[in-house]
């Protein structure tokens, strides 16, 4: 079954795995009868929760071990698993891909499980931890255009039936957060409807030089490590793709939980 769908999931807050007062956990939960229905044969996530020099794949051969990559959360977030299985197949294939794509070093790592940009979203798309999932590194150290470039290699999976997942977040300042904050940051607001904009009218390039494009492009991400699996996901659709905005809300004042369906316009 090939697939014409990438897309960019926010995932947030740790929280999201267990606070029903998100609206975005309500969103994750209503994945397969909603948003996406067709079951991938397996699962390819970019996490901005694991930066490395080079581009890195996950090599499990049985189950993914649960990373509990937070700290000082409530003790029932630690207690959650999610244990999917490997995927070595498809970690094979992303390593393959890379380098006919030009990526002269993909590195593998047998060792390292999901971590929570990984397993939390999935374990409320997928709850029933029965798809292989792999993870695929970012590289903070690069730029919007190394990591669209990646995803453009990449674009071969969706005909193999492999979901594409970007998972971070759309305005990502952990410094900025306010706890008790009843309106979102007219800062985050502008980044994130500048972003909407970019994508919704299909000016990719300007996403890849968000730094120079976007209004309060560094208040909004400091560190570039949660807004590159997006560029992923939007060059494994392709150039010619649509997007299409399939969450919005903010959180923390300014924490951004917006989402997008990237499609294909040939299959």
């Amino acid at each position: 079954m090939a697939l014409k769908d990438t897309f960019y999931i926010s995932h947030g807050s740790p929280t999201l795995s267990i606070d029903e007062s998100l609206v975005a956990r309500k969103f994750l939960q209503s994945w397969k009868k909603e948003v996406f229905p067709p079951r991938p044969t397996s699962i390819l996530v970019i996490s901005g929760h694991w930066d490395t020099a080079v581009p890195t794949v996950n090599v499990v051969d049985s189950t993914n071990d649960t990373i509990y990559d937070f700290y000082g959360f409530p003790k029932p977030m630690y207690q959650l698993k999610y244990p999917a299985p490997g995927a070595p197949h498809l970690a094979k294939r992303v390593k393959e891909l890379l380098k006919e794509g030009g990526f002269s070093r993909v590195d593998e790592d047998k060792k390292r499980g999901l971590d929570h940009g990984a397993w939390v979203p999935l374990l409320l798309m997928y709850p029933e931890a029965d798809i292989p999932v792999c993870q695929l590194s970012v590289q903070s150290n690069l730029d919007g255009t190394h990591h669209y470039n990646i995803g453009k290699a990449l674009a071969p999976l969706k005909d193999e039936g492999v979901l594409i997942v970007g998972s971070g977040s759309a305005v990502h300042n952990l410094r900025a957060l306010e706890r008790h904050a009843t309106v979102a940051a007219p800062w985050a607001v502008e980044f994130d409807n500048w972003l909407k904009e970019a994508l919704l009218e299909g000016r990719y390039e300007d996403v890849n030089h968000y730094e120079q494009k976007a209004p309060h492009a560094k208040k909004a991400h400091p560190w570039p490590d949660h807004f590159y699996p997006l560029h992923v996901a939007i060059g494994a659709a392709g150039e010619n793709s649509k997007a299409k905005l399939i969450h919005s809300s903010i959180d923390l004042g300014s924490l951004s939980y917006a989402s997008y369906q990237f499609t294909s316009d040939v299959i």
